[in-house]
């Protein structure tokens, strides 16, 4: 079975949009990271004057969703390198089930996918 390849010009572009995702993700997750520490700094000084149950419940709700998108920030970049990883090894695009090339559009949108859709909808 002979394996399709994308173009090197195919490749360079999603190498760009990879490093691109890269960039924007860490940006968003030293955001996250800041507003949970300040929610945390927050909440640890707060704790003294308040009163009500209600109030710590939401600030930790607070805390507990910030820490959230922190760890799924996290993840979204360990994905985003290994797409890198497999543009390296000359894996990225290709289906690691029917060896056809995984759609492009699929490719902007999931740029660590290793799956085309039909075979992603079949599994």
């Amino acid at each position: 079975m002979v394996t399709k390849k994308w173009s090197k010009k195919d490749i360079s572009f999603f190498d760009d949009l990879i490093r691109l995702k890269i960039v924007e993700v860490s940006n968003d997750l030293e955001d996250e990271k800041r507003r949970a520490d300040d929610i945390k700094t927050s909440t640890q000084s707060n704790a003294i004057y308040s009163s009500h149950m209600a109030d710590a419940s939401s600030d930790h709700l607070d805390m507990e969703r910030a820490y959230y998108f922190v760890a799924r920030e996290k993840k979204y970049l360990k994905y985003l390198h290994k797409a890198l990883e497999m543009i390296d090894d000359g894996s990225f695009g290709i289906c690691k089930e029917c060896s056809d090339l995984i759609s492009k559009d699929r490719l902007i949108e999931v740029p660590h996918t290793t799956k085309c859709f039909r075979c992603k909808s079949h599994s």
